[in-house]
């Protein structure tokens, strides 16, 4: 059945993989832009991953603005959407509090507003980190009682981009719970390309990752044998958020998408460096060692990376069993995580390098 969506950070990565994904099932998507005169190219990129450009239309708007910015006419044709897609955010790291809560936390609860008084399920995307009790934990996070956060302290502790994100997950629990809406959140691990193209944007952490091994500015494993990044396709992540959306038994849940099969970090970097005749790193350097060396800015321009990006190197495993079983449920396929690195790996060496 064909059902209208509206889609927030549908430009993005995650975003053009939904709208193809939600547009070659049938579903016409109402995409959220601040230029919407940019909808022809979008559409473009639409067809070219498979899907149908013709049930993407673009409505004007901006998370920063009161009301997303929408116009009253828009607002009423948005009445239709069944569900709501929240995947827009600021992502960079060094932002500062005001930078990054302006998009991403009161943008969120904009959104949430939005849907919880159209009755719409809102699907939002949060991050696996949310799933890693002990971090939340160690860095000052109840989620029993996130109001006793101190998250000032959390900004400068973890940087703008991850502590907004955290910040945005429990304030859009907040007010969907006090306004009555229906949510979803799904939570994803490090998005890789897509399993079979290898198609990913140049903005991703990964192709970061992908470039400094190309370039041999990554001479060493970040961390033990037991450091891993975890991962998730990006073709996986939509088909569950999309399953999620429609499944009425997800109404108030949380599902991690995260590939319990990425290996650790060592064999992650030797299966990105076997499709293209590189030699991948053995040998180790300790997490804060590297963290030490990103806080000197000529090293952390050099490798273009910066230290809060290192977070997301976990040595915790995560419980996907619920998300296994969802999926299977559903009859949703996991991608083989190696494969799909390699097809990345090519994908970026082609596509992404001249940009290096």
């Amino acid at each position: 059945m064909s059902v209208e969506c509206f889609v927030t950070g549908g430009t993005g990565f995650i975003g053009q993989h939904l709208l193809a994904h939600l547009s070659a099932k049938g579903h016409t998507v109402r995409v959220l832009m601040r230029r919407p005169e940019r909808l022809a190219a979008l559409r473009e990129q639409v067809d070219n991953l498979g899907g149908c450009a013709t049930r993407v239309l673009a409505v004007a708007g901006d998370l920063e603005r009161e009301h997303l910015g929408l116009s009253a006419a828009d607002r009423e044709v948005l009445r239709h959407s069944r569900v709501v897609f929240h995947l827009g955010a600021h992502f960079a790291w060094g932002l500062t509090l005001e930078q990054s809560r302006a998009v991403n936390v009161e943008g969120a609860k904009r959104v949430a507003l939005l849907a919880a008084e159209q009755n719409s399920r809102l699907v939002m995307i949060g991050g696996y980190m949310l799933k890693n009790h002990e971090h939340l934990q160690r860095i000052g996070i109840d989620p029993r009682h996130p109001q006793r956060t101190d998250w000032p302290a959390l900004y400068r502790e973890v940087g703008g981009y991850e502590a907004s994100k955290l910040e945005a997950h429990f304030a859009t629990l907040e007010t969907m719970s006090a306004k009555g809406g229906e949510l979803t959140v799904v939570h994803p691990a490090t998005v890789c390309g897509h399993s079979r193209t290898g198609h990913i944007l140049d903005n991703q952490p990964l192709v970061a990752l992908i470039r400094n091994l190309v370039q041999g500015k990554l001479t060493a494993v970040p961390g033990t044998a037991r450091h891993w990044l975890p991962l998730v396709t990006v073709d996986y992540l939509v088909e569950l958020m999309t399953a999620s959306a429609f499944d009425p038994a997800m109404a108030g849940q949380e599902l991690l998408a995260l590939d319990a099969q990425t290996p650790n970090l060592r064999e992650m970097l030797a299966q990105v460096a076997q499709p293209l005749g590189l030699k991948s790193p053995k040998r180790h350097i300790p997490l804060r060692l590297l963290k030490w060396l990103l806080s000197i800015p000529a090293v952390a321009r050099f490798m273009n990376t910066q230290p809060e990006a290192l977070d997301f190197i976990q040595a915790t495993r995560f419980d996907t069993t619920a998300a296994e079983q969802f999926a299977s449920r559903h009859g949703i396929a996991q991608p083989d995580i190696r494969q799909s690195l390699q097809h990345t790996a090519t994908f970026v060496n082609a596509h992404c390098m001249a940009k290096g």
